[in-house]
């Protein structure tokens, strides 16, 4: 009798699962059949008939009509109120290749160097100790093992994009210390 029972709700859960499996699957399947696959690479995506519809219904509208219909949408979207500024229509095309390369010249202006490099190319072996501890001093992060093993790899970069009167005044206390320093 016990044993009844126990198959009784073990067909009961069975039959019940089976149900929620179909109720659960009718809405995947038809979302499904209206997923679409996306189209093979090299082949132009089908257009949706309805924005080919508006397309068509703005390409065959007027010009003055184009203006109401950007009006209409400026409004609608909140979009704002953008200047148009014509190319120039009047004057030479082309201007004469003489005039062109003094334009240039004016035009493009010399470039400043920004950012600088200091590089230690060499050191006195007998302040070594004493640029060791500046090194370690003026480089964040960097214990006495970290600054032996860098001034001993000269020639090397010591900081990299840097303002020149910082790099001044890096070359400066490396200089002091002992150390052969190019600013590139």
């Amino acid at each position: 009798m016990l044993s009844s029972r126990v198959l009784l709700r073990q067909l009961a859960s069975c039959s019940a699962r089976r149900m929620f499996a179909v109720e659960a699957a009718a809405p995947a399947a038809e979302a499904a059949k209206n997923l679409t696959p996306p189209p093979p690479e090299g082949v132009a995506k089908p257009v949706n008939p309805k924005i080919e519809n508006i397309a068509n219904s703005i390409a065959a509208l007027n010009l003055l009509e184009v203006s109401e219909l950007s009006s209409l949408l400026k409004s609608k979207l909140n979009l704002p109120e953008t200047a148009f500024v014509p190319q120039m229509a009047a004057g030479p095309a082309r201007p004469s290749a003489a005039s062109a390369g003094e334009e240039e010249e004016e035009a493009a202006p010399k470039k400043v160097q920004t950012s600088f490099k200091v590089k230690l190319v060499k050191f006195d072996e007998k302040q070594k100790v004493a640029l060791i501890k500046e090194v370690k001093n003026l480089l964040e992060g960097m214990n006495l093992v970290q600054a032996k093993k860098f001034v001993e790899s000269a020639p090397t970069v010591v900081k990299d994009d840097i303002p020149k009167d910082e790099a001044e005044k890096l070359k400066e206390a490396l200089t002091k210390a002992g150390a052969v320093i190019e600013i590139e």
